[in-house]
């Protein structure tokens, strides 16, 4: 068997406050199916695509000492140096779906130059998340 010269991008993992309560805000307010939640309740996986969001607890015994420590915003004026993409044919449908089920509005769904509409909204714990049109190619 020849050995994997590109990688296949496998999981974005975010480190949260409450696994079990992130999973189940991530499946209702942006329509993701909950492929995991561990009995420990420290591991989540969604089902998106090829990709997999994966949820586990900020602070990590496992890693901490290893990777380091993960902070967590404390601010609504501090985000993580991560933002979420995910691309909605309905983008103003799906962004109220997301603040009915308890995103908070960040910015409304706007048409931006390069052709693409954009909303953005925040998460439980603070995690920006983007929504946005498929972009046009050029």
């Amino acid at each position: 068997m020849a050995a994997r010269l590109k990688p296949a991008f496998a999981y974005a993992v975010v480190y949260v406050k409450d696994v079990a309560e992130m999973v189940e805000f991530y499946a209702k307010a942006f329509g993701y199916e909950v492929r995991r939640l561990d009995d420990a309740r420290r591991w989540g996986e969604l089902a998106a695509g090829e990709t997999t969001i994966a949820f586990t607890p900020a602070r990590q015994h496992e890693t901490d000492a290893v990777t380091g420590v993960v902070r967590l915003s404390v601010s609504p004026r501090e985000r993580p140096p991560i933002e979420l993409c995910f691309v909605y044919d309905d983008v103003d449908r799906a962004f109220q779906r997301a603040v009915e089920n308890g995103a908070a509005p960040v910015a409304m769904p706007e048409e931006k130059p390069w052709g693409q509409k954009v909303g953005y909204v925040r998460d439980p714990d603070g995690n920006v998340i983007r929504l946005g049109s498929p972009v046009r190619a050029q």
